[in-house]
């Protein structure tokens, strides 16, 4: 199949780029890198990374895990997040760490057989994570409880996308050294943190759990990262306004954009996104039909919205992946 022949929008992942991505990071971290499957939401593209050397991977939902494990990639899978019903990870075939940061989530973890916990610890982003003070007391209530304490982690989500790398880098350490601190209470070999926009400033961690470096999208194409931006939406021109403007088929429904409007391929102007439309301000002449690719600012959510995306060298589709780890 040829690129021109996919129904719009389309989910397009350039074959080169991917590669170029994943080779990239794998030559940086090595064994240090646990991908984070969130950003892609399909296995075929874990078996690409696995292929390149991962052998633990991280997940942001139970559906996450279930699906690595059941495509054979469950060697040993982290659910970086806190669940206050794990029954359904208890059941698995797999080795599974899940993160705690509550004495609620410790005694969930343990009613449903989960066998490993990380002390999820709150190094300065405001979402999960329990006070640095906190960590050792949970920890030993895990321990009572059966739960072997693999380490800590924590997220310097505030950190990732800072555009200035020194500043970046600033506070990554001032995050690290409290997960370090908290890490010197707690015990354990493991010390998983970082992201794209820090994993070459996050010397502190243990393991990496990077995950939009393999896409890549404009937020963190501002930055000084040496990935590039292979995924892109295939879109096309549904009208064309005498007053300027032109619409792609292309909206919200189809879109990440939390982090902000996406660009064109072309140096066209967005002007707005709705629903179903991209409304744009042509550089240059475009007609009804033509086919732009639209590059998004957040590579998370924007796959999450597609139940398939297309590897393509050039205008060649080479293969179709299904998106085969969305929802719950």
């Amino acid at each position: 199949m040829q690129v021109g022949e996919l129904p719009t929008p389309a989910l397009l992942v350039d074959a080169a780029l991917l590669e170029h991505n994943l080779t990239t990071m794998a030559r940086a971290l090595g064994g240090r890198l646990r991908p984070h499957v969130k950003a892609h939401k399909c296995t075929a593209l874990a078996r690409r990374q696995a292929e390149a050397g991962a052998t633990t991977f991280t997940c942001a939902t139970i559906r996450e895990v279930e699906g690595m494990a059941a495509r054979g990639l469950g060697e040993d899978l982290l659910l970086a997040n806190e669940v206050l019903d794990a029954t359904r990870l208890g059941r698995l075939k797999a080795r599974v760490t899940v993160a705690v940061d509550s004495e609620a989530t410790v005694l969930a973890a343990a009613r449903a057989g989960v066998r490993e916990v990380l002390i999820d610890v709150d190094v300065g982003l405001p979402r999960c994570g329990c006070p640095p003070e906190e960590a050792s007391r949970l920890a030993r209530l895990a321990r009572t409880r059966g739960l072997t304490v693999r380490g800590v982690m924590g997220y310097e989500g505030h950190a990732v996308g800072i555009p200035d790398r020194n500043l970046r880098a600033e506070l990554t350490e001032q995050a690290m050294s409290i997960l370090v601190a908290a890490h010197a209470e707690v015990g354990g070999e493991v010390i998983s943190a970082g992201g794209t926009g820090t994993y070459d400033l996050n010397p502190w961690a243990s393991e990496i759990q990077a995950g939009s470096y393999a896409l890549m999208d404009t937020a963190y194409a501002r930055l000084d990262l040496p990935f590039r931006q292979a995924l892109s939406i295939l879109a096309t021109v549904i009208s064309v306004s005498p007053r300027g403007h032109a619409v792609l088929d292309c909206g919200l429904k189809a879109l990440g954009m939390d982090h902000g409007k996406p660009e064109l391929a072309g140096d066209h102007e967005v002007l707005l996104v709705s629903d179903e439309h991209l409304t744009f301000l042509p550089r240059g002449r475009v007609q009804v039909g033509d086919r732009l690719r639209v590059l998004p600012a957040h590579v998370d959510p924007t796959v999450a919205y597609h139940e398939r995306m297309h590897l393509v060298d050039g205008e060649r589709v080479i293969e179709t992946w299904e998106v085969d780890l969305r929802g719950w």
